[in-house]
């Protein structure tokens, strides 16, 4: 019978290995980037709200050297709102000035246009039209909320392609308006993943909002601290949803949730990656409710600092790795413009 009053709840998840998912069309959208910075006004770097810390990529800092920049924390009706004080003090100290959005809502899209417009109206004459790069880690909803500004800007359709897969986007796009007065205009680009990153726990929050592959990280380890967090945070809403008793290991969770789902193999026996597949999903649906996995405490804060943003230099083999598939992209857009004229 499973222990339904979880008398010890872990207090420290232990992992060790770190996750690396760093693509070479990652490398050639951050050339692209370098190459277009010139020609941007604005930059909204767009992070996720359930990982208000880790959705941080460092390497952005080098390519937009100085360029007016608005943090973006997208997908807030997936967090508490209770943290949105807390980030927005946090980022002040790095003078970074912070919005939250919900592409689901116009008026929570329009805080970015009234940027646009502000910035647009303080010098027309510097900005007779207004160019903004919108860049961020993987599956933060880049695309969606080029979308959902154009939408809400001109109320027009869909201009960016969008998925739930992280790797959607590959190259950076052409010009979308978004404003017709003042004339602002948005560029879209590849998510772009840290190439390492330091801490095991950062990677496993970054896989669990989905910025990285599935087949690159080891799923029951992301279960597994995804279980371990809801207990920390109290959050026994997930016992109620998947109506099951609520425990701390992983094994008897999802031999209980499996069981529950109807994801069993002839003979009765688990099927392990079913299971963990819903659970999984169950998460990123937001059907426990609002979730930072991100601490946000002084000293919590402070050690992801110190500890996450150093540079992070490429491996000798994915700098190799890179340069190779950069070249092919560079291959590819050759024998498309040929086949064009």
């Amino acid at each position: 019978m499973a222990n339904t009053g979880v008398r010890l709840l872990r207090t420290v998840f232990s992992h060790e290995k770190s996750i690396s998912w760093f693509p070479g069309h990652m490398m050639a959208g951050l050339r692209e980037m370098r190459d277009q910075m010139r020609t941007v006004d604005l930059i909204v770097e767009t992070r996720d709200a359930r990982i208000p810390l880790s959705s941080i990529n460092k390497q952005f800092e080098q390519v937009i050297k100085g360029k007016r920049r608005v943090v973006v924390y997208n997908k807030c009706d997936l967090a508490p709102t209770s943290i949105q004080d807390t980030v927005r003090k946090v980022m002040e100290t790095r003078n970074q000035r912070t919005l939250f959005t919900d592409t689901n809502i116009n008026k929570s899209v329009r805080q970015i246009l009234d940027v646009a417009r502000e910035t647009a109206k303080s010098d027309p004459m510097r900005y007779p039209q207004l160019v903004i790069m919108v860049i961020g880690m993987p599956n933060v909803g880049k695309s969606s909320l080029i979308n959902a500004l154009r939408r809400t800007g001109l109320n027009r359709g869909k201009a960016a392609n969008t998925g739930a897969k992280p790797g959607v986007t590959r190259t950076v796009s052409g010009r979308i308006r978004v404003l017709e007065s003042p004339a602002v205009y948005l560029v879209d680009t590849p998510g772009v993943m840290i190439p390492h990153i330091p801490d095991p726990i950062t990677a496993i929050k970054v896989a669990l909002t989905g910025g990285i592959k599935d087949n690159i990280a080891d799923d029951t380890v992301l279960a597994d601290y995804l279980l371990f967090r809801l207990n920390r945070l109290d959050h026994t809403d997930y016992s109620t949803v998947l109506g099951i008793e609520r425990t701390d290991d992983i094994s008897e969770f999802l031999q209980l949730l499996g069981t529950k789902i109807g994801a069993l193999r002839r003979g009765g026996e688990l099927d392990t990656d079913k299971t963990i597949q819903f659970f999984l999903r169950a998460f990123r649906q937001g059907r426990f409710g609002r979730l930072c996995l991100d601490e946000l405490d002084e000293s919590s804060v402070k050690t992801f600092f110190i500890s996450n943003m150093e540079d992070a230099p490429l491996s000798k083999n994915q700098a190799q790795k890179a340069k190779r598939a950069a070249q092919r992209q560079r291959s590819l857009e050759k024998a498309r413009s040929k086949n064009l004229k």
